[in-house]
């Protein structure tokens, strides 16, 4: 597995797990001003997640893998709650704070390397989308996805429509029809203490085109779950075959 050595996000995790350092975490963009964000969000509780990562939780059934789990905060209130969930994450350093979280299954891997069990729901919060990283991807993660799917089961997946950051105030949007690249593909880097990680992308969908990918991929959205904001929850199968 090709992992970056130099990990901020992994790092920011662990420090603040060990030793209670909540230092900000910068998010470089091209597209954008830089933003931040602190690492105790990652460990919050289920009172404090926001209500579509709430829905996903309750909607999850079986055997589950939780897929860059991060933190593990997902993951560990499944544990918690009976379930059989597999925590699935490429920072090294996020899952040896995992395993002192008291998670039981944790692996080392890039989703697209896993492929050794199969799951009753695959879990992708946090804007799951974005381990794509690009539309094509997407469709490579779908069609990935779905080999580890067992009958019957699922996926639930987030994401956000950037439409509302090209809308003028009467929410017309303007938008570039001749760009290069969809406006949901980003690129970021992150930064923690003066270290920064390699650049990478990051993808956010519109729900229609979003709906037209699963369907490329021979899925099924079961239900189409809106936030207040833009943001969204797909709940998806496997198709009859």
């Amino acid at each position: 597995m090709n992992v970056p050595s130099i990990d901020p996000l992994g790092q920011a995790i662990h420090d603040y797990f060990t030793l209670k350092i909540d230092h900000p975490i910068i998010i470089h963009s091209e597209d954008f001003d830089d933003d931040t964000m602190k690492p105790s969000y990652f460990f919050r509780n289920y009172k404090n997640m926001p209500p579509l990562e709430k829905k996903a939780l309750n909607l999850c059934r079986g055997k589950v893998l939780d897929v860059g789990a991060c933190a593990g905060s997902h993951a560990l209130w499944l544990q918690e709650n009976g379930f059989d969930v597999t925590a699935l994450e490429w920072s090294e350093k996020c899952c040896a704070t995992m395993q002192q979280r008291g998670i039981k299954k944790v692996i080392h891997r890039d989703i697209f390397e896993y492929n050794h069990d199969t799951f009753d729901t695959i879990l992708l919060l946090m804007n799951g989308t974005g381990i794509a990283g690009t539309l094509v991807r997407l469709f490579d993660l779908f069609v990935h996805l779905k080999k580890l799917l067992r009958p019957g089961g699922q996926i639930l997946i987030d994401s956000s429509d950037l439409i509302y950051l090209y809308e003028d105030d009467e929410g017309t949007a303007s938008l570039n029809i001749n760009a290069e690249k969809y406006y949901g593909e980003l690129h970021y880097q992150f930064e923690y203490k003066g270290m920064k990680g390699q650049p990478f992308r990051w993808l956010y969908v519109d729900t229609e085109l979003m709906q037209q990918i699963v369907s490329d991929s021979q899925l099924e959205v079961r239900q189409l779950i809106k936030g207040s904001h833009y943001d969204y929850l797909l709940q998806i199968e496997k198709q009859n075959e």
